[in-house]
């Protein structure tokens, strides 16, 4: 435990002192589509000083990442008017300077932190592009004709940094020791974060708030922690033929009686949910979420909220086996998961989908890593257990877009990135190496402490 402090405290020293040209990679085409042009701009072709429509100068401090989800094309950005400080933010290319208000960006609250729209074409007089609280976002026309006459399609998530160097110079355990310190300060938080809410939420009530914030995952994090404050776990466990009833219903995805919507394999299913809580439903229509706060549309099916929903109906119902499972026992818990199955919900993947032949796990193997990593290894620090061995151990199970942003920006095309993001704890270290200075300079990586503290690092 205190080696695991010391070296984590290396990590924060390093972090809190951080408060803190490319060449052309594409081949033109004639006539470039949105996606080839894009490209471009990512790489730095079209140049990084500009002219906005109101005259203002404008320079691309930092091109940030592709943004490969709903909302702007490129974000984590950082941009500089007029010679200001930078400003961090999103940024949007169009074809068409219309495209803004065709697109419904103006009234999407996901463009709300765009900082700048890039376009090539300008449809007619000069338009005003505002965000959903109608504050003006900065204009930026570019013109494909001034490219050099070279593009390739491959895209890349973000480019490799100025740490690459010293990353790829440093001996093999010297990299191992960043990463675990790293590894260790991100355990060490979220034990720390969790512990300040089990001493607000006594009993198991914080450890349900944190899987059930897990099984909504980033998407739908948020109604997955409404749903687990506004139903705790010591209500659904005092009435447990009740308790699915009222998530779905809670969750809003009782709204609709008529039962002719659904398949035949499922109206049995929807008719029993509805009949439990139809009892509740005036009592506790107040706390009913809102369609809005859930994210569906880009949800795999295998992850969608319903299936999660049941998952953690299930979760709660079998709470004593899981709270036995759940003691530093990897395996355990993994066996709890894997043995974890529901008659309706192991073949459906949502409400209105057919039945399919073949068993599905309720919570898969990556989704058990991920409430591994981020809620039970915490959990087990913060009761004072001795967990490295174990974490280092835990191998990962799927790959994200930050993680990808993270691993191309610290070692490009090194061949050791593989190597260590292979285990959930060097996939949270570069996450969280990541976070502390990727997306904390403004300088696209020229000001950026982390390669000199890299050179300092010492066994």
């Amino acid at each position: 435990m205190m080696k695991t402090q010391a070296l984590a405290g290396r990590y924060a020293a390093i972090r809190n002192a951080a408060r803190v040209r490319e060449r052309t990679l594409f081949p033109i085409q004639r006539t470039p589509s949105e996606l080839e042009l894009q490209a471009r701009w990512f790489a730095g072709d079209f140049g990084s000083s500009f002219v906005s429509t109101n005259d203002d100068k404008i320079d691309i401090v930092q091109f940030g990442v592709w943004n490969r989800e709903a909302g702007p094309d490129f974000s984590d950005t950082a941009i500089r008017v007029n010679g200001g400080e930078p400003i961090r933010g999103s940024v949007e290319f169009d074809m068409t300077d219309r495209n803004w208000e065709l697109h419904g960006h103006s009234a999407n609250p996901a463009f709300e932190n765009t900082v700048l729209h890039v376009f090539v074409h300008q449809a007619g007089p000069r338009c005003f592009t505002r965000t959903l609280s109608n504050r003006e976002v900065l204009q930026v026309r570019v013109d494909p004709n001034a490219l050099a006459e070279s593009f390739s399609a491959n895209l890349p998530l973000a480019r490799p940094g100025r740490c690459q160097a010293p990353l790829n110079q440093l001996p093999q355990e010297q990299l191992r020791s960043v990463l675990e310190a790293a590894a260790q300060f991100r355990l060490q938080t979220k034990a720390t974060r969790l512990r300040r809410m089990i001493d607000n939420h006594p009993g198991d009530e914080s450890l349900f708030q944190e899987i059930a914030a897990a099984l909504g995952y980033k998407q739908n994090k948020l109604p997955f922690t409404l749903l687990a404050q506004r139903l705790p776990l010591k209500s659904l466990r005092e009435s447990p033929a009740d308790a699915e009833a009222q998530l779905f219903g809670i969750a809003g995805f009782l709204e609709t009686p008529d039962l002719d919507t659904y398949a035949r394999s499922t109206k049995r299913y929807v008719r029993e949910l509805w009949d439990r809580w139809w009892p509740h439903r005036e009592q506790m229509q107040r706390l009913v979420l809102s369609p809005k706060v859930w994210r569906l549309s880009s949800t795999r099916p295998l992850n969608h909220p319903q299936r999660r929903l049941a998952a953690l109906a299930t979760i709660a119902r079998e709470w004593p086996r899981f709270h036995r499972a759940s003691k530093v026992s990897v395996k355990a818990v993994e066996e709890f998961f894997a043995n974890l199955a529901h008659p309706f919900w192991s073949f459906h993947y949502t409400l209105t989908s057919n039945a399919v032949d073949e068993p599905m796990a309720l919570v898969g193997n990556s989704r058990v890593a991920d409430i591994l990593a981020n809620v039970l290894f915490p959990f087990w620090l913060s009761e004072g257990a001795d967990v490295m061995g174990y974490y280092r151990k835990l191998p990962a199970r799927l790959s994200n877009r930050p993680l990808e942003t993270a691993a191309t920006r610290l070692f490009g095309p090194d061949p050791r990135r593989r190597e260590f993001t292979r285990t959930v704890a060097n996939q949270q270290a570069l996450l969280q190496i990541y976070e502390d200075f990727c997306l904390q300079d403004n300088s696209d990586c020229a000001q950026c402490p982390f390669p000199e503290q890299l050179r300092k690092w010492t066994l």
